[in-house]
């Protein structure tokens, strides 16, 4: 049979060229440069092969010359791989992170990263990596920083982070991600996420409030719907929220004002309708609010104006129709505020505000606060055991009356002093021998848990650490912060 060469198909080239790849990623697995090179443990040797895989299949350009250094065995040597020893083996060294911010690198992220069992970190930031997330990294099982942002990913959310069990610190953002955003992601106990600045398109999901984290940014997205009630949840970890600049139609819940401890609060480019709820006065630790270019009107709390912390307040590009002179020196322009300069006509403000606002409309979930934790249930009766009888009422005298002066104190502090002892009580004689025959051996429920250990003294208190081994924690890096520098700020 005759194939014409010159033809589209050409399948001896093809099969030629898909062998070539295919012994060309093998032999990467074994680099002539290292033949003769050892190394001083298997994990060494593993990440070479990786990294060296990373280099000369999956990165198309590096401009800068990042990895020009890659070359040889010594991998802990090569620019932005930073070694640490094993939190396994602390005689072991392993690499622990991998740090490569603004390389500019061109490329894609191969499945064999996944073989980097020790890695603590992975920052990425400011390349033009492509492509998707391997699931082979739901094997690092020790990665608590993943810094992706300001690169060219796309597909859907990587869910993959999801099976991270050690991660806190998530970004994402300036990517082209798209579809929802699963609700298991804040059920994790991550502690920042940025997701602001791709194409995720979906409502903010109910379970938003269950995250503990103490930095989360969406903006720049596409979510709609509902503000998310369930924010009041995050009262106690909860510092910065920035929702700027999605399609969130709903009103204010008054539960935003359980946010005590935020102190950056942005919500405008929105289409959030109604009045500023009173209870943001209550946000004390408030330096940023940011609710322009909405559809709010009534009048601005004059409380809110005057909150200690409060640096920067921009409500411009609403329908507000009243203010206190407290809110003059924040930006309000084209509201229906009489006394400012720049503000909408009359006939666009009568207009607007001619029709009445329903917050109900929205049909958005109410407010439900978290379920207190409930007791165990007792244990169930051992079977042959017989349950003594109650014991007998305490006899308790009459309380005295209560004198004509008297000084209530202070509860006491819980750390410092212990609880009186109890009121002396008659205790009845116990009963005459052989009254009930003796009950037979039960099981006895398990001792409770020992207290926890005492707080350890004061820092200048304490002598200096002995030398330890390594903790059996992250490793710590050097010359790498806790995170990756800021990509082009979002506002």
């Amino acid at each position: 049979m005759l194939y014409n060469l010159s033809g589209p198909t050409r399948p001896h080239a093809d099969s030629r060229q898909a062998a070539l790849f295919t012994r060309e990623r093998q032999l990467l697995y074994r680099p002539t440069d290292h033949i003769f090179a050892t190394f001083s443990n298997s994990r060494l040797k593993t990440a070479y092969s990786v990294l060296q895989t990373w280099k000369r299949i999956a990165m198309i350009s590096d401009p800068l010359g990042v990895t020009s250094n890659w070359v040889g065995p010594n991998v802990c040597n090569y620019t932005g791989i930073f070694c640490a020893w094993a939190i396994d083996d602390s005689s072991v060294e392993t690499v622990a992170g991998i740090d490569i911010n603004h390389g500019d690198i061109a490329g894609y992220l191969p499945e064999e990263l996944g073989l980097l069992t020790d890695i603590a970190l992975i920052h990425l930031n400011s390349n033009r990596f492509c492509g998707g997330v391997p699931r082979s990294l739901e094997k690092l099982r020790l990665l608590y920083e993943l810094d992706l942002s300001n690169n060219r990913f796309a597909g859907k959310f990587p869910v993959v982070v999801l099976q991270l069990p050690s991660l806190k610190y998530l970004d994402l953002r300036f990517n082209e991600f798209e579809g929802k955003v699963p609700e298991a992601l804040f059920d994790k106990h991550l502690d920042a996420i940025f997701l602001n600045d791709n194409r995720f398109a979906s409502e903010l999901p109910e379970n938003i409030g269950n995250s503990p984290v103490s930095v989360i940014v969406l903006a720049n997205n596409r979510f709609r719907g509902c503000f998310p009630e369930s924010l009041g949840n995050m009262s106690k970890t909860l510092n910065e929220i920035v929702l700027r600049n999605n399609g969130l139609q709903t009103c204010f819940p008054k539960e935003v004002g359980l946010l005590k401890n935020v102190t950056v609060f942005d919500v405008s480019y929105n289409q959030i309708t109604g009045e500023l709820p009173d209870s943001i006065e209550k946000m004390e630790s408030l330096e940023v609010l940011g609710v322009e270019h909405n559809m709010l009107s009534g009048t601005i709390p004059e409380k809110v104006c005057l909150l200690p912390n409060l640096l920067n307040f921009s409500f411009a590009e609403n329908f507000f129709t009243g203010e206190s002179p407290a809110c003059l020196d924040f930006e309000g322009g084209r509201n229906c505020l009489r006394g400012r300069p720049m503000q909408r006509s009359r006939l666009e403000c009568k207009v607007f505000l001619s029709r009445p606002v329903d917050c109900g409309a929205f049909k958005c979930k109410p407010f439900v606060p978290p379920q207190p934790i409930l007791p165990p249930p007792p244990l169930p009766p051992v079977p042959g055991c017989r349950t003594p009888p109650p014991p007998p009422p305490f006899y308790s005298p009459p309380t005295p009356p209560p004198s004509p002066h008297y000084y209530s104190p202070p509860p006491p502090s819980p750390s410092h002093s212990h609880p009186p002892p109890p009121p002396s009580v008659y205790s009845p004689p116990p009963p005459p021998p052989n009254s009930l025959p003796p009950l037979p051996p039960c099981a006895q429920p398990p001792p409770p848990p020992p207290p926890p250990p005492p707080s350890p003294p004061p820092c200048n208190d304490q002598s200096p650490p002995p030398s330890l081994p390594p903790p059996t924690t992250f490793p710590q890096l050097k010359e790498v912060n806790y995170a990756s520098p800021l990509p082009p700020p979002f506002y």
